[in-house]
Order: C-alpha cells, then sequence, then structure tokens
C-alpha cells in the first residue's frame, strides 16, 4: 500500500514522502496514529494546503520533546525480578514493562515508544531507547536486579551480580570505607601533630636569645 507521511517515520521517510508499506502496518499503525494517509491527489492536494500548519506544529512539538529528554537523560529505571544463579530471568522485561517503569518515574510513555529489538532476559543495566518524537530520542538505562540492594550495586559497578558475588561487593565496600576511615584518621592526626609543633615553636621563639 502507498502513503503520504504526515511526519518523519525512522527508516521509512520524512514528512510528505511516498512510501510502499505493508496493508497490515498502514491499517493497524500508520493511518489510525494519524502518522500517514493514503496516497492519493485528494490528500496531497490537503497536504500541502496544511503543510504549513503541519509543519509548525511538528517543531513545537519537538521543542517539548527536547526538553523532556532533557530531564529524562540520566534516567535509570530499577526492576526487580526473580533470577537464577547465572542471572537469567525467570521470563523477561519487555516493552509494556520499561513503559510502565518510566511512567511510574514521572515521564508518561506508550510502549509503541520503547525501542527494544527483544526483550531482556539478564540481570544487569540495559540501555533502551525511548522515542520522544520522530526527531528526538532518549537513551534511558534498564536496571534490572533481584533486589534493591543488587540493583544499587549494580548501578555503582555497571555490571550484573551473581548471587554469589553480592555478599563479596558488599563485603569490598565495606573494606573501602574502612580503609578511608583510616585514612582520614591518619590524616587528622597528621594535621594536629603539625599544629602542635608549630604551637611549639611560637612559644620557644619568645625565649630565644
Amino acid at each position: 500500500m502507498e502513503v503520504m507521511l504526515l511526519e518523519r517515520i525512522e527508516k521509512l521517510g520524512l514528512m510528505g514522502d511516498l512510501v510502499k508499506v505493508k496493508a497490515g502496518y498502514a491499517r493497524n499503525y500508520l493511518l489510525p496514529q494519524k502518522k500517514a494517509v493514503r496516497a492519493s491527489e485528494a490528500n496531497r492536494k490537503k497536504f500541502e494546503e496544511q503543510r504549513s500548519q503541519l509543519e509548525a506544529t511538528n517543531l513545537e512539538l519537538r521543542k517539548e520533546a527536547e526538553k523532556v529528554a532533557a530531564r529524562m537523560g540520566e534516567l535509570m529505571i530499577v526492576l526487580i525480578r526473580q533470577a537464577g544463579e547465572a542471572g537469567q530471568l525467570y521470563g523477561s522485561v519487555n516493552a509494556r514493562d520499561i513503559a510502565e517503569g518510566v511512567t511510574e518515574a514521572g515521564f508518561t510513555v506508550r510502549r509503541q515508544q520503547i525501542w527494544l529489538n527483544e526483550p531482556i532476559k539478564a540481570l544487569g543495566t540495559h540501555p533502551v531507547s525511548v522515542s520522544l518524537h520522530p526527531e528526538v530520542i532518549v537513551e534511558v538505562t534498564i536496571n534490572v536486579a533481584r533486589s534493591e540492594d543488587e540493583a544499587a550495586l549494580q548501578a555503582r559497578t555497571g555490571r550484573p551480580m551473581p548471587r554469589t558475588g553480592v555478599e563479596e561487593a558488599h563485603e569490598e565496600m565495606a573494606i573501602e570505607e574502612q580503609a578511608m576511615a583510616v585514612f582520614e584518621e591518619e590524616a587528622t592526626e597528621h594535621v594536629i601533630e603539625e599544629l602542635r609543633a608549630e604551637e611549639a615553636a611560637e612559644e620557644e621563639a619568645p625565649n630565644k636569645p
């Protein structure tokens, strides 16, 4: 089926382009979503009459999408799921799950806006693209973990945590914190010793001939 695009469609064409698509894709998505109209002389003439208005509306929508994208740039969505020892999920995370997570975070999106080639089937942090506008795509991070603690560790390390590694990671963090505390204590003692030495030197100075 040949249609005329009313907006830019990724890997398909720009506003005003005539393209051939599968009939099902046109009837189930492009036409009902008002992203395209059937290619005909009447529709082409109507499009040309409304082109300026359509372009102005598209520009305004793009500006709004860019503002949202600026706030979404560092977004990380935590999804808690059950998984096996090797990190494989009992099930999967799909576009609907991600859309719900993003919406709960305060950004309303539909599953059709989530670009996911295949469901996520493993623990870890996964970059996923979200289409806010045909010309504005933002990447968010999906952090799939067994628990909030595990999600925090994955966010920090950037790698999935096998079940046996969670405790080790906690131990590593504890060791790092302990080492930092010792370092700060030693540094404080060193500063105090220097201050005392300076005070002693100042007290001795007036007594010198």
